[in-house]
């Protein structure tokens, strides 16, 4: 498996989807379900380049404490220019299966768009449950691949071109698993909930205008698809775009969770 690399370039590209008007949207609703209190120790796990870190860091307060981990330095290095002058942040680099930190050291934790790249899920929530205090709170966001809906010219060729895209996840149909994964894990499962992605027309700053472009970079050579293909996939939802008959829809589950 060959996944997303989140070098200087992919971090740049991963900054500028997560400032999309969708991805905004997307973080709000995450910041209201987590509801971060002052005075709390919160673990952002996957924290890239830190829009969620940072709010979360401000909502705690200097008396609380934020920590984002990331195994990118490249993406530290954007999150450390976004937190700038908030002292009671801490970056580390770091891994979701082996988090740096001592036991019951947090009282709440988020992670969004991360355990479904990580290979080893049932250890890396271990390890969350391991790091928060008994109560403390977790809430986690991830995608299944299945809930893209996308009007295309070529149903065949836009089937096998997101075939090829499940590729830069470990697990593309994470959601479908992961209540019970958390329970195993130790947490009692509080909430589900859907935050879909919806763009009725395709603008620059959508977030399927820059989802489209990674994509077509990534699938060429995988299960058959052709940098040809991957090309005229592209042009055909941009041109349906400029015709005015374009619909992208993308859901995000979020479970809320308390460790026991």
């Amino acid at each position: 498996m060959a996944m997303l690399r989140f070098d200087d370039e992919g971090a740049k590209r991963t900054d500028r989807l997560y400032a999309s008007p969708d991805v905004v949207d997307q973080r709000n609703t995450v910041l209201s379900l987590l509801a971060p209190r002052p005075g709390e120790r919160v673990l952002d796990v996957g924290s890239g380049p830190g829009y969620l870190l940072e709010p979360i860091a401000r909502a705690v307060g200097a008396t609380g404490a934020a920590h984002g981990l990331d195994p990118s330095a490249a993406m530290n290095s954007l999150a450390a220019d976004r937190v700038d002058g908030l002292a009671w942040v801490s970056l580390d680099e770091g891994d979701a299966t082996a988090l740096p930190y001592p036991d019951g050291s947090f009282d709440a934790a988020v992670s969004t768009q991360v355990y479904e790249y990580v290979p080893d899920v049932p250890a890396a929530l271990a390890e969350l449950r391991r790091v928060l205090r008994p109560g403390g709170r977790v809430l986690i966001l991830d995608t299944d691949a299945d809930s893209h809906v996308w009007h295309t010219s070529d149903p065949e060729r836009h089937r096998r071109v997101l075939d090829a895209w499940d590729e830069h996840l470990a697990h593309p149909r994470l959601p479908r698993v992961l209540s019970a994964l958390l329970r195993r894990a130790g947490f009692r499962v509080t909430g589900h909930h859907v935050h879909p992605i919806v763009n009725p027309e395709l603008t620059p700053d959508s977030f399927s205008a820059t989802e489209m472009q990674i994509i077509a970079d990534f699938v060429p050579g995988r299960r058959g698809v052709t940098a040809e293909e991957a090309q005229a996939w592209l042009a055909d939802l941009q041109a349906l775009g400029r015709a005015g008959e374009y619909f992208y829809c993308l859901n995000r589950y979020l479970f809320t969770a308390v460790a026991e």
